[in-house]
């Protein structure tokens, strides 16, 4: 039940013992100079359609509200996409009839800044 005597416990060297790598770090300032990091490139804006008329109507539809999107002048493929974006944006149903997206319920005031995100520059709320 003694106590253990402290050695002294300084180490011989001030780094880590047997570092293979000591000598290396001397040389640093000789090594060549790499090339430039690659400069970060500006984020493009995203394009998009010049235009989009937003309106709401309710004629033909059993007097529900509908905010229909025209004349974005995209693709079929690409006019899914961007229904399928607008519908998880704003919560609501919607479908693409003819070149027109349709979203259920009014959406007028919601809709632009969601257009506006996606690129398109001139977005007419009639």
């Amino acid at each position: 039940m003694g106590k253990r005597d402290k050695k002294d416990e300084t180490p011989a060297s001030p780094g880590p013992f047997n570092n293979p790598f000591a000598a290396l770090s001397a040389q640093r300032e000789a090594l060549p100079v790499g090339p430039p990091p690659p400069a970060p490139k500006a984020k493009p804006e995203p394009k998009g359609p010049a235009r989009a008329v937003v309106r709401m109507e309710r004629k033909g539809r059993g007097g529900k509200e509908v905010t229909v999107v025209e004349q974005l002048g995209l693709p079929a493929a690409q006019l899914d996409t961007w229904l399928k974006a607008l519908k998880g944006g704003l919560g609501c149903g919607g479908v693409v009839e003819e070149d027109a997206l349709v979203l259920q319920g009014d959406q007028r005031e919601r809709l632009p800044a969601l257009l506006e995100a996606r690129g398109v520059r001139k977005v007419i709320i009639g």
